[in-house]
């Protein structure tokens, strides 16, 4: 996969609340990352390494809303400047290549997003996310050993939730995968499936049940490349849930999935049944991702064998190809 057009994107590198006071450390395409907030409490990002000693920052402290180096002391302000180095006699005469690089940084979503290189397209948009009568529950994040293309195209795949979910969102009964439509918009993906849906077990009761209208789920999907997807689902009445993952490619044979979830029913439920019920069914697509071949998924068409029911997950490799990555 093209690293280059990869650095232009928008990605996750961590939940907005646990970003806190100290600095934090992240990597992100083999790029590691310190992460803090300065004095206004705004999220920033720079490389995380000192220009002095090559010292991680992410081990130092904020002060001033300026990160400090745990070695030396020296200061850096939010642009990558190094503002101050104590063992100088005027120690605010900075020499000019006193600097760090620093990174585009925003929150979305409840994450914090950094672009390594101006960003191609904007940061994704969910309504509902600041809708009151909608209830947001963080679940993960979700830690694998592979690429993050491999993370993202399980979302693609409605064939394995009869044998990968069994019980929880398929039936080994109902194996066919119905006929579904796919459209490609430059970057985006989109698609819809109706399916069987499954009955909520007693433990991990996180759907919609008493305004259903029929035994029928519907979803709507929304991927746009390289690792972002916002799911929309409903049963035909006013329940709904949306969800919004992405994957943070760490390396190439490691990502991190963020995935938030809203709902507009069982407001008042714990949201550990939700956090629960997502550990459950990443857990059981891990241990089958992780076994793939390593790296990102492969772009040319004739590598691994499609059949028809694999018409969404062409079409995001295709999307890939087409937008140079």
């Amino acid at each position: 996969m093209n690293t280059a057009a990869v650095r232009e994107a928008w990605h996750p590198v961590s939940y907005s609340a646990d970003l806190g006071e100290m600095p934090r450390a992240a990597t992100l395409l083999d790029e590691r990352l310190v992460l803090w907030r300065d004095a206004k409490g705004v999220a920033r990002a720079m490389r995380d390494q000192c220009v002095h000693r090559g010292t991680a920052l992410s081990l130092g402290r904020v002060e001033g809303g300026e990160i400090v180096c745990p070695y030396h002391g020296w200061r850096f302000a939010t642009d990558g400047r190094c503002v101050h180095i104590p063992q100088l006699e005027d120690p605010k005469r900075v020499p000019s290549k006193a600097c760090v690089p620093a990174y585009r940084c925003e929150e979305r979503l409840g994450l914090v997003w950094v672009a390594l290189e101006a960003p191609r397209w904007p940061l994704p948009e969910v309504g509902e996310f600041g809708d009151p009568s909608w209830r947001v529950v963080r679940t993960g994040p979700f830690e694998w050993n592979a690429h993050a293309s491999r993370q993202l195209e399980n979302f693609t795949d409605f064939g394995h939730f009869a044998f990968v979910h069994e019980g929880l969102l398929g039936d080994p009964a109902k194996p066919v995968v119905a006929a579904h439509e796919v459209a490609i918009d430059g970057p985006v993906v989109s698609y819809a499936y109706g399916r069987p849906d499954q009955p909520n077990t007693e433990k991990l009761a996180v759907f919609a049940a008493a305004e259903r209208k029929a035994e029928m789920r519907r979803t709507r999907y929304r991927i746009q490349v390289p690792f972002t997807l916002v799911e929309h689902i409903d049963w035909g009445g006013a329940d709904g849930m949306v969800y919004v993952f992405v994957s943070q490619p760490v390396s190439a044979s490691r990502c991190i999935g963020y995935c938030m979830v809203a709902r507009n029913y069982n407001l008042e439920q714990d949201e550990g049944v939700m956090q629960e019920f997502e550990r459950t069914i990443f857990g059981q697509d891990q241990r089958i991702i992780e076994s793939q071949p390593g790296g990102p998924v492969p772009l040319d068409g004739d590598a691994e064998l499609h059949m028809a029911f694999d018409k969404v997950a062409l079409a995001y490799r295709r999307t890939l190809r087409e937008n140079g990555f």
